[in-house]
């Protein structure tokens, strides 16, 4: 598939916004399943200073400095991805949860180079508490020897049974555990939650933020979309996207990943004026065939 992709954002400020500092996760990061053809960002006012390179996770990122004094700023990202069919993983054949949650956790020896790496993802981050509540509601998901893809599938079900996809009910800072009381949320919401009960049972996971096809019956599109990778050995990362009840598919394009959505989020920064300010996200998509 390929992908034709416009995501604007746009701040319209009540006074003047005399300096901006932005981080901008806004440039598809390649992949063996996904290429970028190619991309444009537009900011406007055009910045002072605009500065491309990777963040602690290897995603693209763009910083900019902004010194003359504006009441909006517009980001518009404009990108041609080439994404391919991913190989068929069988759940049975990932190894046990207990024996990944072992490898991941210390043990005085030196890890093996992949469990090293995926461990960044099994510990808590400020989006994503581990608690013992998130634990005890995937238990049933993680009997005894079961294959840990067989772990995640069965958590991604419970999810899509108990919980409502309702937009508009919570937003960044709401708590997970409020999610979990409530059984209401959106595509982070249950990206977050899925990840802190994977987290809770000792296991890696990482938060992926992108897009979904527009043509597909996929929730999510239209807008940017969240999902989840897991660390399941041997077949490494694999990702789950639990608002559908879905394997990722070449339905879905990702954009970057991190602990959770404050490390990927499309623009965040720091200004110095502005009072209060009006926020407008839009995203089109246009996919065919490649």
């Amino acid at each position: 598939m390929h992908y034709r992709i416009r995501h604007l954002t746009e701040y319209d400020y009540d006074s003047d916004v005399l300096h901006s500092y932005q981080l901008l996760h806004l440039v598809p990061r390649p992949a063996p399943y996904q290429q970028c053809l190619e991309h444009q960002v537009t900011i406007a006012p055009v910045p002072l200073v605009r500065r491309e390179e990777l963040d602690a996770f290897g995603n693209p990122v763009i910083r900019v400095e902004l010194e003359h004094p504006h009441r909006r700023l517009t980001v518009a990202s404009e990108m041609t991805i080439a994404v391919h069919p991913r190989a068929f993983v069988p759940a049975a054949q990932s190894a046990p949860w207990e024996r990944v949650a072992a490898a991941l956790a210390w043990s005085g020896r030196e890890p093996a180079r992949e469990d090293l790496q995926a461990g960044r993802f099994r510990c808590e981050s400020p989006l994503v508490r581990i608690k013992r509540v998130f634990g005890d509601y995937a238990a049933e998901c993680f009997a005894p020897g079961r294959p840990v893809l067989e772990c995640a599938d069965a958590l991604m079900s419970k999810l899509h049974r108990e919980f409502t996809y309702a937009p508009g009910e919570t937003h960044v800072a709401t708590p997970l555990s409020e999610v979990l009381q409530r059984r209401r949320g959106v595509c982070q919401d249950f990206s977050h939650l899925m990840i802190a009960c994977l987290r809770a049972r000792g296991l890696a996971a990482r938060y992926v933020s992108g897009y979904v096809r527009s043509a597909s019956a996929l929730r999510g599109a239209g807008a940017s979309h969240a999902w989840l990778a897991l660390y399941a050995p041997p077949f490494g990362w694999v990702e789950l996207d639990p608002t559908n009840h879905t394997r990722v598919t070449s339905d879905h394009v990702a954009l970057a990943w991190g602990r959770d959505f404050g490390d990927v989020s499309p623009l965040r920064g720091v200004i110095l004026g502005g009072s209060t300010h009006r926020l407008a996200v839009s995203v089109q998509l246009e996919s065919g065939p490649a």
